[in-house]
């Protein structure tokens, strides 16, 4: 059958027009609200259902019964306005739409139901196109189970993604944006030149009314809808201007089992845990401390955060997925490359990190007073320790400092985390479900620990304590080996 049907650019808005025939094997549209990207993707459905090239499209979205209400609906829509329903036939009960004219077909499931899924057959062909609706309230194995269904054959193969962002940890922005895995175009209601002078002024009062519900739905930033902790406006202020790290790596080091020596930087932009925005200052004057937050409970990452204690500002961060004592050693390294600095690490879940670093003789921990249980006498101890009160107290203090000073905070990951806060039901400070906190305790408790640097005069000497039988006690010595060199 011939087939000449001629679609005008003019139905097309001009921003996606670049996407109308990619054929790129991922391919994402995300932005603000209001942008027309969803009825675009149906547009460019129906365009390529139409043409002689194989498309057999499966539309998925978390639950099936939403394609019925959104998706399903959208593709008989512009059925509809190009004219087109005499060339289509469409099954309204099993959610079936076939072009006539060359035997492509659209099915649609949920991902609630995989089994239907790997049942879904087309008359002509292989399965060659998936677009996931609504992408950001899928999980990473949805999207790769749907990977797999694409294999094979001699078609053309590509998945398309769309979404409003939300949740700026979200995995599918790692996944696919930040590591440019996928061809992105973003849009907003700017771009929409289908929009009514009246819905457009509709959602620019929003800028008057709930300034951050119009940076995130509206402009499509990446953030979150809810009651956030921190202050967004100041956080994607800063995240717009943020410096890139001047180094990123790890420290190596000779490790005897008694002591770390001979500390070396590498540079691993592809592998590097830590960032570094500012070197060592060589003013004497210049001192520094370091927090730390465990992979305790509700928390995946072991974290450190440098900070002048001066200015407060972030020089250098650490965030990892760690064994504890790789955590602790490249704690210490990183202490005494920025001159030894006070180091204060969260003693609530897990207190190997401290008395290592003890053992270790590192010459600087934070030190707190606590009463001891049994005699009731007050002792200083190393370490965080994070209560109720002095939980509220530190994130209350951080909240300040990101309102006011943001421009303290260098490290994106950081700034994105605090985007993501929120306070639940009781009003607790938290991550959201699936969420860290890792980074936001870590700096708060750097924050804290600063007024020790300022007023301590002398490093704590503390005398080597050995827990192994096969440790003989040795005499404190300060030899940290060779001087560190970053190159």
């Amino acid at each position: 059958m011939d087939i000449n049907i001629k679609i005008s650019k003019k139905v097309f808005n001009d921003v996606y027009l670049p996407y109308l025939e990619n054929d790129d094997r991922y391919l994402v549209f995300y932005g603000g609200g209001s942008s027309g990207k969803s009825y675009f993707i149906a547009q460019r459905w129906i365009y390529k259902l139409i043409h002689p090239s194989r498309c057999n499209l499966l539309v998925v979205r978390q639950t099936g019964d939403t394609n019925r209400r959104s998706t399903f609906p959208l593709l008989k829509q512009v059925i509809s306005n190009w004219n087109l329903a005499k060339h289509f036939k469409v099954n309204e009960s099993d959610m079936r739409i076939k072009c006539l004219l060359t035997g492509n077909e659209v099915a649609f499931a949920g991902l609630d139901d995989v089994e239907k899924i790997k049942s879904i057959t087309f008359e002509n062909g292989e399965l060659t196109h998936i677009w996931v609706e609504e992408a950001t309230e899928t999980q990473e194995a949805d999207i790769n189970q749907l990977k797999v269904r694409l294999r094979g054959g001699k078609s053309k193969k590509q998945i398309v993604l769309s979404f409003n962002p939300i949740n700026i940890q979200h995995w599918i922005k790692k996944h696919f944006i930040d590591s440019k895995l996928a061809t992105v175009c973003f849009s907003t209601y700017k771009d929409n030149k289908f929009l009514t002078d009246d819905d457009r002024k509709a959602l620019e009062d929003l800028k008057y009314t709930d300034e951050y519900t119009y940076e995130v739905y509206c402009l499509g930033k990446w953030g979150i809808l809810g009651k956030t902790v921190f202050s967004a406006r100041a956080i994607q202020n800063r995240l717009d201007n943020i410096p890139n790290p001047l180094k990123i790596g790890y420290f190596t080091y000779d490790y005897d089992g008694l002591r770390i020596s001979n500390i070396k930087w590498v540079n691993d932009k592809d592998n590097g845990y830590i960032r570094l925005y500012q070197l060592p200052n060589t003013p004497a004057f210049t001192e520094y401390c370091i927090g730390g937050d465990t992979s305790g409970e509700g928390s995946d990452f072991f974290t450190g955060h440098v900070l002048d204690a001066r200015t407060g500002e972030q020089v250098a961060t650490l965030k990892h997925q760690f064994d504890a004592d790789q955590y602790t050693r490249q704690m210490y390294c990183l202490g005494v490359y920025y001159k030894y600095a006070l180091i204060g690490i969260e003693a609530n879940f897990d207190s190997y990190p401290i008395m290592e670093l003890q053992r270790l003789n590192y010459p600087k921990q934070y030190v707190r007073e606590a009463q001891d249980t049994y005699t009731g006498k007050t002792e200083k101890r190393f370490g965080f320790k994070t209560t109720k009160l002095t939980r509220e107290t530190i994130v209350t203090r951080l909240i300040e400092i990101v309102r006011e000073h943001c421009y303290l905070i260098n490290d994106r990951d950081t700034l994105e985390e605090l985007l993501t806060i929120v306070r639940n039901e009781k009003g607790r400070v938290e991550a959201p479900e699936g969420g860290h906190d890792d980074q936001m305790m870590g700096l708060a408790i750097a924050h804290q620990i600063r007024e020790q640097v300022v007023f301590q005069s002398e490093p704590i000497i503390v005398n080597p304590q050995y827990h192994f039988n096969v440790e003989r006690q040795r005499e404190a010595q300060y030899d940290y080996g060779e001087e560190i060199v970053v190159v």
